[in-house]
């Protein structure tokens, strides 16, 4: 928005709002047509008064559009909100949720510079730092996620960033953000936090003290599995290295997608309350069944990071993962009998999934690398939907009866 156009009382008045108000309001700038709802810009380019300028935009003098690639105020909408709803000076939209991973650690690290990542984070998050960060000179090691002191020891001086996801993929294991923050910053080194699976709306890593947040924008922020994309968001001092590097590589979010994320936000609270009330129960039924020999989920007190999870997050999230008796096969079985829930590996859906991680999601690493993430040929995932949890629960018991 350039500032010939002022929409004055057209747009709200946010200081001092609540989570839920910012949720649904923040991010919109309304044009002269005054619309309601965000508009959606469907454009690649855009037109400048006179040839000056379209110079003093190229070179950031003044502000305004300049190209799609990395100026879109669809897009902007979409970050700002996030941005609010985070607690974060500037949060940044991407093509998925891993080109937002490939833009932190393209934007801020070096040849040379060390990386640390939890053991469980998401199986293509573990490839693109064998396979190609390292190959250009990044350092990487892996430490358990819930162990501090492994943290502590395994920081070098060239250590830049610490990457977590917490709660993890699909085991639920949480670190103390705010411990882990306070053992980065001791040793100059910034915390990124995966926060997919909490969302804004149940956890807020930064005022736990993590400098940056990621999500796959893809999942609950989306909600009903439309669209690809990811957000970065952080102080601006690093967000402004992250548009550096989306204006020159091009991991674009588009703005189709971002105002679907926008209006995804909305409800978005809402939602996870209700994933959260599905999967809670789910997942008492489920610890209850014979046939099952774990169930994997942080709103259970039998986890054993259950406290730690109710002083972080304020509810527990929609994923629920267990170990069935009879491994692999006993796991294909159980998947292949259920009539209701999708076997997909996209999760924050509205429509229950089911898939088995060992094949899927984390299929392409070693045994050795899944083993180390606590990744068993036994293990079942769902990511609990917005359906009637007795049906969930009729359907699951298709798969038990199938063991």
């Amino acid at each position: 928005m350039t500032d010939q156009w002022d929409a004055g009382r057209l747009d709200s008045d946010l200081e001092g709002v609540g989570f839920d108000t910012l949720a649904v309001r923040a991010g919109q700038n309304r044009t002269p047509e005054a619309e309601h709802s965000e508009a959606l810009f469907l454009t690649s380019s855009y037109v400048f008064r006179t040839a000056a300028d379209a110079a003093a935009r190229f070179a950031g003098e003044t502000p305004g559009n300049v190209y799609s690639r990395y100026t879109n105020p669809t897009v902007r909408a979409f970050e700002e909100r996030l941005a609010a709803m985070e607690g974060a000076e500037q949060a940044v939209g991407t093509s998925t949720g891993m080109a937002a991973i490939l833009a932190v650690v393209m934007s801020l690290c070096s040849a040379g510079d060390h990386v640390l990542v939890s053991q469980s984070v998401f199986g293509s998050t573990i490839s693109l730092f064998e396979k190609y960060f390292k190959r250009f000179g990044v350092q990487v090691d892996y430490v358990p996620l819930v162990d501090l002191g492994g943290w502590e020891q395994a920081i070098k001086a060239n250590t830049k960033l610490l990457i977590v996801e917490s709660p993890s993929n699909p085991l639920a294991e949480l670190v103390d953000i705010s411990a882990l923050a306070e053992i980065a910053h001791a040793r100059g080194a910034m915390l990124v936090v995966d926060n997919c699976f909490s969302t804004p709306a149940l956890q807020q890593p930064l005022k736990l003290g993590a400098d940056i947040v990621f999500h796959s924008a893809t999942k609950f922020i989306d909600g009903q599995g439309r669209c690809m994309g990811g957000v970065v968001a952080g102080r601006a001092e690093q967000m402004k290295e992250v548009v550096g590097f989306l204006r020159t590589a091009g991991p674009t979010l588009s703005p189709f997608n971002a105002w679907i994320f926008t209006k995804g936000l909305e409800t978005l609270k809402l939602r996870m309350r209700a994933h959260c009330e599905s999967a809670q129960a789910l997942a008492e039924w489920l610890e209850r069944q014979d046939g099952i020999e774990k169930v994997h989920y942080a709103g259970l007190p039998s986890h054993p990071q259950h406290e730690l999870a109710k002083r972080q997050m304020s509810g527990f999230g929609a994923v629920v993962s267990f170990e069935v008796k009879g491994g692999k096969e006993g796991a294909w079985r159980f998947i292949d009998a259920t009539r209701v829930v999708s076997i997909t590996t996209n999760l924050g859906d509205s429509k229950t999934t089911i898939a088995h991680p060992a094949t899927t999601s984390h299929g392409r690493l070693t045994p050795q690398e899944r083993a180390a993430a606590g990744i068993r040929d036994s293990l079942i995932r769902v990511a609990v939907g917005l359906e009637d949890v007795a049906d969930l629960q009729a359907d699951l018991a298709r798969g038990l009866a199938a063991l």
